[in-house]
């Protein structure tokens, strides 16, 4: 007899409520990437965050478990490169290498926050903040920005969202940010370490496009400046995807206050047990004088994509866009081409269908205000970014 068709039987429970988060779009794209490229189509992706990869070593050593917060030496390697980019000393016991940056939030939210307090935002941002707090039952506190505050928070947006919302327990902020590419000064970053150092609120720093920026290359900060050089207590997550190339290894760090190192030990250890031995050899190699001067190589590829978008601004024709200051997005509301295709959903489905472009309607990054906007990924290189805005403009006379 069929188990199903028996008289006991009942359907199994509902998924649960912390599942109920919108997937991220991006990956949805690159699929639909991937089924057009196998049909034949010469697609142009300027849809994912991902810079041309670094090679394999010929060999690597056999892998076993690691600490469940990393090897010894990789965790001093990276104490290493705070003292050698910002000048800041970190103790290595305070690193946490994690599964990736996105195994640092998960395993830095649970840590800080319990569920129902309140962590504040930025709109447009990365959605997985949004949607990790939001699994874990923490309220998200978005704070909508523009051009007027460089699309990053303010101490005067905090103030209004706990006038609006009550006190808040968490601040997550992001320089370079996804998906406008701005930055935050030292002064700026100073101000928020304040607000939060005054009111006990933690500080999340993510920082894991550092290095690849476009400012003058005589500023001492022109990598970025980490919330670690301004308060030893700030949580800092990086990651080797971006800046390193090494989005497939999936491997990160955290710099942990001092009481969140035993809480994120426990939860790593049980969570994933250990990062991924091989791809800790592999990070090993990342902070050489030749690794840096070959990721800084391309990180002026980089400079010659974004630049050749900011050449052609006049005539894509569309709206306000985010200062790139640096990561490899531009992030631009679409101004006079929404009233042709009603939306950026619009907009970017009949760009991969018409042109075999692919980028990003702003939905993903930005509830309220993003199905106005676009996000272009130069990570691809300037080759893919002549023949893409080419593509793009010949679609847009028709």
């Amino acid at each position: 007899m069929d188990p199903s068709s028996t008289p006991h039987s009942a359907p199994p429970p509902a998924p649960s409520d912390r599942s109920r988060i919108p997937p991220f779009q991006v990956m949805r794209i690159t699929d639909a990437i991937a089924r057009r490229r196998a049909a034949g189509h010469d697609v142009v992706s300027l849809c994912a965050g991902e810079p041309s990869a670094r090679p394999v070593p010929g060999s690597l050593q056999p892998a076993g478990y690691t600490g469940p917060l990393g090897t010894a030496p990789l965790r001093e390697a990276i104490a290493g490169h705070y003292r050698g980019w910002y000048g800041v000393a970190v103790d290595p016991a305070s690193v946490a290498v994690t599964t990736g940056s996105s195994g640092a939030f998960q395993l830095v939210f649970l840590a800080a926050f319990n569920p129902g307090d309140r962590v504040a935002l930025a709109s447009p941002g990365y959605p997985a903040y949004r949607n990790i707090l939001t699994a874990l039952g923490v309220q998200v506190i978005e704070l909508q920005t523009g051009p007027e505050t460089r699309y990053q928070p303010t101490p005067a947006l905090l103030d209004a969202a706990e006038v609006e919302f009550g006190a808040l327990r968490g601040l997550v902020i992001a320089s370079p940010a996804n998906p406008t590419g701005t930055m935050l000064g030292r002064d700026e970053l100073t101000d928020l370490v304040s607000w939060c150092g005054a009111r006990g609120v933690r500080l999340i720093s993510d920082e894991i496009y550092h290095g690849i920026t476009f400012g003058d290359p005589a500023d001492p900060d022109r990598r970025g400046v980490s919330a670690r050089a301004l308060d030893p207590g700030a949580i800092v997550i990086n990651s080797f995807s971006k800046y390193w190339g090494m989005t497939g290894w999936r491997l990160g760090w955290a710099l942990l206050p001092e009481d969140l190192i035993a809480p994120m030990e426990a939860l790593a250890s049980n969570f994933a047990l250990s990062p991924p031995a091989p791809a800790q050899e592999m990070a090993l190699t990342a902070f050489t004088p030749e690794t840096y001067a070959e990721r800084d190589a391309i990180v002026a590829d980089f400079a010659r994509a974004r630049q050749l978008i900011l050449d052609a601004e006049r005539d894509l024709d569309w709206g306000v866009a985010a200062p790139a200051d640096g990561a490899f997005y531009y992030y631009s509301d679409l101004g006079p081409q929404l009233e042709r295709f009603g939306s950026a959903t619009g907009y970017a489905a009949e760009l991969l269908e018409r042109a075999d472009v692919a980028v990003v309607p702003g939905l993903d990054f930005d509830p309220v205000a993003g199905d106005r906007a676009v996000r272009l990924s130069y990570a691809a290189g300037e080759p893919a970014i002549v023949e893409a805005l080419e593509r793009i403009l010949r679609f847009q006379r028709r």
